[in-house]
């Protein structure tokens, strides 16, 4: 039985309201609405009384159309901001906003459509199907969608991160940059208003992490996406409108137009 045909659902719009029609003011340098909202956001693992507290209290809004770089040392709660940013996990407490939709207390369908329709996710380990070509990897979204997809469409976005010439290629017979880049087109091919990267670049030599960034930087400038990305490096995190400095499960700091060097003294300071 095809893929395609095991996972076919008609589309539905979320059946989540947006309690918060004054969203909060995005702390980017863009102005307009705000693509994701945290409102007292706090993540407790174990019991409440005696738990860790990976994000506490944590209150932002990151601007449409905006690059945000999330840094802290290990520990911090980056991964768990980006995961409760998706949908992958949800807060003990405080309300997580996405694309205008209450995801907070949203049921797993709920939550499913909206990945499949308004965000995308990249991470280190590329998460590629081995067994699959590069062309039915970037498919892959739009079928679980109960979508046909054409291959011009899937061809297109491999174009578009240089690999128009790799698509029948499966993830062993590609570099490392390679399998990360069609990980992207992955992502990319569903148009997703946000896109949440872990580590994107952690994996790669410092070219290929170049071309991803610049990849990454494009799709905000011309596509108008919003991404949020967790980095260790400082480099990849000055590519980004703003970094936002977490530690000990709240937002500390952040910088506007970040440089390479401001952004390393800063993790410096946090990681003493």
């Amino acid at each position: 039985m095809a893929l395609a045909n095991v996972f076919h659902q008609p589309e539905q719009p979320l059946d989540v309201p947006n309690p918060y029609p004054d969203t909060i003011p995005p702390p980017g340098p863009s102005s307009g609405p705000a693509a994701i909202e945290f409102h007292e956001v706090s993540r407790v693992y174990g019991k409440q009384s005696t738990g860790v507290a990976a994000l506490d209290n944590v209150t932002v809004g990151l601007a449409a159309g905006s690059f945000t770089a999330v840094m802290g040392p290990s520990g911090s709660g980056k991964s768990t901001f980006l995961h409760c940013a998706g949908g992958l996990e949800q807060p003990t407490s405080g309300r997580v906003i996405v694309a205008g939709n209450d995801i907070t207390e949203a049921s797993e369908a709920a939550l499913t459509r909206l990945r499949r329709a308004d965000v995308g996710f990249v991470f280190q380990n590329f998460n590629l199907i081995a067994s699959l070509s590069a062309e039915r990897n970037v498919a892959m979204p739009l079928q679980m969608a109960g979508r046909k997809p054409s291959r011009r469409e899937v061809r297109e976005v491999l174009t578009q991160v240089g690999l128009g010439d790799r698509m029948r290629h499966r993830p062993r017979e590609l570099s490392g940059g390679q399998q990360q880049r069609v990980a992207i087109a992955r992502a990319m091919v569903t148009k997703p208003t946000v896109l949440l990267a872990d580590e994107p670049t952690g994996a790669l030599d410092s070219k290929a992490a170049r071309i991803v960034l610049d990849m990454l930087r494009s799709m905000v400038e011309q596509r108008g996406q919003t991404i949020v990305m967790v980095t260790h490096d400082p480099t990849a995190a000055a590519r980004a409108d703003q970094v936002l400095f977490l530690s000990d499960g709240r937002i500390v700091d952040r910088i506007d137009d970040p440089s390479a060097r401001v952004v390393a003294d800063r993790l410096a300071r946090l990681e003493e």
